[in-house]
């Protein structure tokens, strides 16, 4: 690969995402496959609850799983004003990702899972239009991607800690690095294990119709998954924490340290990305805190509750 830098971006402000409820605070947000927002909102004190962590005896604080008791949360989806509401009044879930599903109903999604004696702890609930569990499963640990598509298929991509915790001998749910399950949460393909370079960390996952594209540590290509057969490109061979494509043209958004706000755009068969800096309205610097998640062509930031926007077809 080879870039310079040629300027800036700047992200369009599309919509500010208003609490359900007065005194509420995000506790995560994501995009769905119609690229329509999806939050999820509690009080400041189960906020505290559903992203905590327990310090072990060695000292290392491990996010939690679960909550000691379920916390009351609503899910709002926008689009870009409030469109649907979801009540769930017993969250008991840490770290959630959501995803909406066909049919009124969302998935919910912790993003570690403990080894039981049992097997791996559930941490999927899907829920109806009204709250009500409808059904749970095991998605295994160290999830940090969760997007599902148009007709209910969910795609996961893991962390280093889900591709290679497993115990006893036994891979982890996760080691293939991205597994996609059914919408009765089991899984149907995963990663393949030969003839493509293995992913140890996946780093940006990016689901639009039924295909899903993704970059990953080591070497950091650009992947196609479509229907079952994977396409690997070099790309940028940096990190990336998102990333948005039209058919070979790629922009990758991140990277480590200083290129929080760093984002390339090129073609994937040439191989030449240009390097511009990605930043907010007027010209001011993207907060470290925001977050950035592509969905095909689009790439989507949040900072706190404000929605900003930018197209592939934007960009130079």
């Amino acid at each position: 690969m080879s870039s310079r830098s040629t300027g800036q971006v700047r992200l369009r402000q599309h919509a500010t995402l208003v609490p359900v409820q007065a005194g509420q605070v995000p506790v995560s947000v994501s995009v769905g496959p119609h690229g329509e927002a999806i939050a999820l909102w509690s009080s400041t004190a189960d906020r505290e609850t559903l992203l905590g962590s327990t310090l072990s005896a060695n000292g290392v604080s491990r996010p939690d799983s679960t909550t000691r008791a379920g916390v009351a949360v609503q899910v709002a989806t926008y689009s870009p004003q409030v469109r649907s509401v979801i009540s769930v009044p017993d969250l008991a879930l840490a770290h959630c990702h959501v995803q909406p599903l066909p049919g009124g109903r969302m998935l919910l999604v912790g993003a570690r899972s403990r080894r039981l004696a049992e097997g791996a702890e559930n941490n999927a609930v899907i829920v109806d239009a009204d709250g009500t569990t409808v059904r749970r499963g095991a998605l295994g640990d160290g999830i940090e991607y969760v997007q599902t598509t148009r007709s209910g298929r969910i795609w996961v991509g893991y962390f280093d800690e889900g591709v290679f915790g497993g115990s006893d001998g036994c891979p982890p749910l996760g080691a293939p690095g991205i597994v996609r399950f059914t919408s009765r949460l089991a899984p149907e393909w995963h990663f393949p294990d030969d003839g493509v370079d293995p992913i140890h960390d996946c780093y940006a996952l990016n689901v639009t119709g039924e295909t899903a594209w993704a970059t990953y540590y080591s070497d950091f290509p650009v992947v196609r998954i479509a229907e079952d057969t994977v396409r690997s490109w070099p790309g940028g061979r940096t990190a990336a924490r998102a990333l948005i494509v039209d058919d070979t043209r790629c922009a990758l958004i991140g990277g480590y340290g200083e290129h929080h706000d760093r984002i390339l755009v090129g073609d994937l068969d040439h191989g030449h990305f240009r390097r511009y800096r990605l930043v907010l309205p007027g010209g001011r610097p993207l907060p470290r805190r925001s977050v950035v998640i592509g969905r095909g062509a689009e790439l989507h930031a949040f900072v706190d509750t404000t929605w900003l926007r930018v197209s592939l077809s934007d960009l130079p």
